[in-house]
C-alpha cells in the first residue's frame, strides 16, 4: 500500500516522498487535483497527505477531503498548510480529516503522524478482513429439497446487483441468506451493514441511517454512508417508520442523501438486501408500508423455509451448532445418538434455526461434560421410566377400538418419517423396513395425501 502526496509545490512534495521512501514507504506524488484524484481512482491509496491550497487545480485541498472521505472513506488524510490556522485546522478535522500539520513542519512531527496514521489504515483493514471472514464463515448447510431449493435461488442472484427481498417465518436465517449473498458477489470485500429496523427507536431512525453534521463534533456518518461500496440489509422492513419509508425510497432512486444538519449531498453506492417475517401487501393495504417502496425492494424476491420443511437438515444443523459452541464458547464437543436425532428432528420448531441453536446451546451447558447427547435430554422429551414401560397413551386414543387407534397410529408416525426424510419415500421405507411398493400401498390405505410440515394428514412432495 502506497502514500500519496498531493501538494503544487514540487520541492515540498518531492522532499516528502524523499523523507517517506527512504523509511521504507511506496509514495505517489501529485501536482494538483486532477492528478489527485486519477491517482485514487487508479488505486486508493492507504495514507494520503494533502496541502490544503492547491494552485491551478480545480479543487482545492477540503473539496478533495470531502470527496475522499464520501468515497475511500477508510483512507486517512494528513492535511497540511503554510497558511494553517486553528480554523483551518477545525475545519479540516470536522471533514474527517486524520490530523493536520503546519508548514514548515517538523521531520520528527511528520514521520510521528504518518506512523500512526499507517497504523490507524492497517488496523481498518485487517478489521475489514476479519469482517469478511466471519462472513465467509457462516456457512449455509443443509440437503434437503427446500434447502437446495432456496440455494439455488441465491447463488442465481449473488453476481448481480438486484436488490432481493427474503420472505420468511422469524429464525428461519434470512440474515444469513443475505450474508451468503454478499459472500459470494464481487461486493465480498466490503462493508456488510445490517439495519436492524425494529430496534432502532423512530425517531432516531434517520440520523443512525444518514448521520448527522453538527459544529460540536463534525461529521458523524450513518451506517448508509458506511455501507458504501457495499450491502445494506434492512432486517424487517415492515418496521420501518412511514417517513423514513420516503426517504429510503429517494436514497434508491437518487443514491445520494444529506445527513441530518447538513447541506452536501453524500453518493453512495449501496447494494441493498431487505427481509420481512409479515405480508407486506397486506401492510400497504393497511397504510403501513409505502407501495413505491415495495416494488424498488421487491426487485427478487426469495421464500426462506421454515425448519419444518427442512427436517432432514437438523442433524447436520445440531451438529454444527455443538462445533461452534465448543469452539467459541468452550462448551462440551458432544456427539448426538441417534435417538437424540430423530427427537429433534420430529419437535416441533415455531422458532426455527434460531430455536435449534438455543436448545443445542441450553442442553450443552446443563447436560453432562462428556458422552453424547441423549433424547431424553431434549426439552419436552418424555423421561424413560422402567417402572413405566411403553409409549403413553391419552385419553382420546385410550377410548379408540384396537383397529381404529392403530389406523390413527400408523398414520402418525409414518407422516412424520416422511417428513424427517425429506418427503424421500426410498429413504423412509429402508427406515421403517418396509418395500417401497408396500409403504406406498399402505399410505393410500391410510389416505395420507396432501401437504404436511410437521405430522399432519399428508406429506409434500416426495422423492422415490
Amino acid at each position: 500500500m502506497s502514500i500519496l502526496i498531493v501538494d503544487d509545490e514540487q520541492d515540498i512534495r518531492e522532499l516528502i516522498g524523499d523523507i517517506l521512501g527512504d523509511e521504507g514507504y511506496a509514495v505517489r506524488l501529485a501536482a494538483n487535483s486532477d492528478d489527485c484524484m486519477a491517482e485514487i481512482n487508479a488505486e486508493p491509496p492507504a495514507l494520503m497527505i494533502l496541502d490544503i491550497w492547491l494552485k491551478d487545480s480545480r479543487m482545492d485541498g477540503i473539496d478533495i477531503l470531502k470527496t475522499v472521505k464520501r468515497d475511500n472513506p477508510d483512507v486517512p488524510v494528513v492535511i497540511i498548510s503554510g497558511h494553517g490556522n486553528i480554523e483551518i485546522a477545525v475545519a479540516a478535522i470536522k471533514q474527517g480529516a486524520y490530523d493536520f500539520i503546519e508548514k514548515p513542519f517538523n521531520i520528527d512531527q511528520l514521520m510521528v503522524v504518518v506512523s500512526r496514521a499507517m497504523e490507524t489504515s492497517r488496523l481498518r483493514r485487517e478489521n475489514q478482513e476479519l469482517r469478511r471472514r466471519d462472513v465467509a464463515s457462516a456457512e449455509m448447510l443443509g440437503a434437503s429439497m427446500a434447502f437446495k431449493t432456496l440455494k439455488s435461488n441465491l447463488d442465481k442472484v449473488t453476481k448481480s446487483n438486484g436488490r432481493v427481498m427474503l420472505t420468511g417465518e422469524p429464525g428461519t436465517g434470512k440474515e444469513m441468506a443475505a450474508r451468503y449473498i454478499h459472500t459470494n458477489s464481487n461486493r465480498a470485500t466490503a462493508p456488510f451493514i445490517t439495519v436492524s429496523s425494529a430496534s432502532i427507536e423512530p425517531d432516531r431512525m434517520e440520523e443512525v441511517l444518514f448521520g448527522r453534521e453538527t459544529p460540536e463534533r463534525g461529521v458523524e456518518p450513518g451506517l448508509l454512508e458506511q455501507a458504501h461500496g457495499g450491502v445494506v440489509y434492512f432486517d424487517e422492513v415492515a418496521d420501518m417508520p412511514l417517513g423514513t419509508q420516503g426517504k429510503i425510497l429517494r436514497v434508491l432512486t437518487e443514491q445520494q442523501f444529506t445527513r441530518a444538519g447538513g447541506t452536501d449531498k453524500v453518493r453512495v453506492d449501496l447494494r441493498v438486501i431487505s427481509s420481512t417475517c409479515r405480508d407486506l401487501r397486506a401492510e400497504i393495504g393497511l397504510g403501513r408500508f409505502r407501495q413505491e417502496l415495495y416494488d424498488r425492494l421487491n426487485v427478487v424476491p426469495i421464500p426462506v423455509p421454515p425448519l419444518a420443511d427442512r427436517r432432514e437438515d437438523i442433524p447436520e444443523l445440531a451438529r454444527h451448532f455443538i462445533d461452534w459452541f465448543h469452539k467459541t464458547q468452550g462448551l462440551p464437543a458432544r456427539s448426538l445418538t441417534p435417538e437424540a436425532e430423530t427427537t429433534l428432528q420430529t419437535m416441533p420448531w415455531p422458532g426455527n434455526i434460531r430455536q435449534l441453536r438455543n436448545v443445542v446451546e441450553r442442553v450443552l451447558i446443563l447436560g453432562e461434560t462428556s458422552g453424547p447427547i441423549e433424547a431424553q435430554e431434549l426439552p419436552g422429551a418424555e423421561p424413560k421410566s422402567e417402572a413405566e414401560p411403553g409409549l403413553p397413551l391419552t385419553g382420546a386414543i385410550a377410548a379408540l377400538p384396537l383397529r381404529e387407534a392403530r389406523e390413527l397410529f400408523e398414520r402418525e408416525y409414518l407422516v412424520t418419517q416422511i417428513n424427517r426424510f425429506g418427503g424421500n419415500i426410498s429413504r423412509t421405507a429402508s427406515f421403517v423396513g418396509m418395500e417401497r411398493s408396500a409403504l406406498h400401498r399402505k399410505l393410500k390405505s391410510l389416505g395420507v395425501v396432501g401437504n404436511s410440515r410437521s405430522g399432519g394428514r399428508g406429506f409434500g412432495e416426495y422423492e422415490e
